[in-house]
């Protein structure tokens, strides 16, 4: 087992990564919170399928509560967000009650605001079960969607501990493999030039890679994550540049509509993007050909989806989250490992989206 540390301003707490951790959770539990009350279980319907037994075989001994919530995206809306307050409520959960968040991203998202806002915050601890969830797993950032916007309706709120058992990664689709390793790769392009290179010289197939690859690259992917959620826990200033690839990817998943196009396929499409802007912008100096090969190679898109409008696109990057106004800004590069922020002009952007859509 490896443990991370996270800091931020407002807690600091482990990330335990490696084969079997959820097994050391009843103990963390019985050490950490000594008067505790509840456990409420928060899942969606594929994860309860597959691996909910495993995670109930050693909580029995506090009767856990389970939610299970639709799988995906569309988890993240008001309606399963007010079923689950109600569901904690008709249990009688209180301040000393726990939410454990068993699941993806979306299942994370989905949990974290529940803890948040119920009696206004309680504990929960993250258990992911997908690669996606290295990334959204950490940092403390926590919503549910409108349809106006991803993430819209959300709040910050650290969890207690982040519990990443790599044995349940082993069941996932070939689609959640590639969603949640565009993030690995995001890490690496906003961060570290070496480890970006490992990833192109050692990853050539997701289907066949190997424990030891996925965990280097799993534990190198949340050590970045620290890194700017220490100095800007609630996304004042660098912390931005996580969203390398999020505002066309945001925009991509909204126009789709959340759940038919995966979140980090869309991301890599707003990474491919951003990085041909960085090249014209920033100066750039950047092999994206040999970039999109590679990403091709490993199943990836790398242009939108035919028949999205490019005016809805700006329109939804215009609600984005880092828009200030109704100016659009970008996370792009200077270089591999040297992001910037930059305010795009409307006029160019449509010009650059009109080429890049083909």
């Amino acid at each position: 087992m490896v443990t991370i540390p996270i800091q931020t301003a407002s807690k600091q707490y482990n990330v335990f990564v490696g084969k079997g951790v959820r097994n050391d959770i009843s103990l963390f539990l019985q050490e950490h919170f000594t008067n505790l009350t509840k456990v409420f279980i928060m899942t969606d319907q594929t994860v309860a399928k597959v691996h909910l037994d495993k995670l109930l075989a050693n909580l029995q001994r506090w009767e856990p509560v389970t939610f299970i919530a639709p799988s995906g995206e569309k988890a993240k809306t008001f309606d399963v967000y007010y079923q689950a307050l109600s569901r904690a409520l008709e249990n009688r959960l209180d301040r000393k009650s726990v939410i454990l968040s068993f699941g993806g991203g979306a299942v994370g998202d989905l949990s974290g605001f529940v803890a948040a806002t119920y009696m206004r915050g309680i504990p929960f601890i993250q258990i992911p079960t997908t690669i996606l969830a290295h990334d959204s797993a950490v940092g403390g950032k926590v919503a549910i969607n409108h349809p106006l916007g991803k993430n819209m309706i959300g709040a910050f709120h650290q969890p207690d501990a982040v519990f990443y058992d790599l044995e349940l990664l082993k069941t996932l689709p070939a689609q959640e493999i590639r969603s949640g390793f565009a993030e690995v790769i995001k890490h690496a392009l906003i961060n570290d030039l070496d480890f970006y290179d490992w990833l192109q010289d050692n990853i050539h197939d997701l289907a066949s890679i190997t424990d030891e690859q996925l965990a280097e690259s799993l534990i190198k992917g949340i050590k970045i994550k620290n890194e700017f959620v220490s100095q800007d826990e609630r996304e004042t200033g660098v912390r931005a540049y996580l969203n390398f690839g999020h505002t066309l990817g945001h925009a991509i998943e909204a126009e789709m509509g959340y759940g038919k196009f995966t979140h980090g396929e869309a991301v890599m499409i707003g990474m491919v993007f951003a990085l041909q802007l960085s090249r014209e912008l920033t100066g750039l100096s950047f092999d994206a050909a040999k970039f999109v090969k590679w990403i091709e190679s490993l199943g990836y898109q790398s242009n939108p989806p035919s028949g999205l409008s490019i005016e809805e696109l700006i329109s939804k990057m215009k609600q984005d989250k880092k828009s200030i106004g109704e100016s659009i800004r970008f996370v792009l590069l200077k270089e591999v490992g040297k992001p910037v922020l930059q305010e795009i002009p409307e006029s160019l952007l449509i010009e650059k989206l009109m080429s890049f859509s083909g």
